[in-house]
């Protein structure tokens, strides 16, 4: 494994522990996801380069657009959990209560 793969591993890694670990705040997740989704594009975006095959350059486009929508959908439910909530803590969020 070269080490501009470990790189992209390791901050994926990183990404995911810290979803699993620091989940006091609505907007530490989000932040999470985006990191995970940043790594994950810039290795899909080195993959097609080093592959060089045309049909590749397409995937990492379609991951950054799919990424630019998760990040809109988790500011939406920030701004709604804050305005009923009153914060952003994920203790204070309940499914059943909605």
């Amino acid at each position: 494994m070269s080490s501009l793969h470990l790189s992209f591993c390791s901050a994926f890694t990183l990404g995911c522990l810290g979803l699993a670990f620091h989940r006091t705040h609505l907007v530490s997740a989000l932040l999470c996801l985006e990191s995970m989704m940043l790594s994950v594009y810039i290795a899909l975006s080195s993959w097609s380069l080093e592959n060089q095959a045309p049909s590749f350059t397409l995937i990492p486009i379609l991951m950054l657009t799919f990424s630019a929508c998760e990040a809109a959908t988790g500011l939406a439910m920030l701004v709604a959990s804050t305005r009923t909530h009153g914060s952003d803590h994920l203790q204070n969020l309940n499914l059943l209560q909605c």
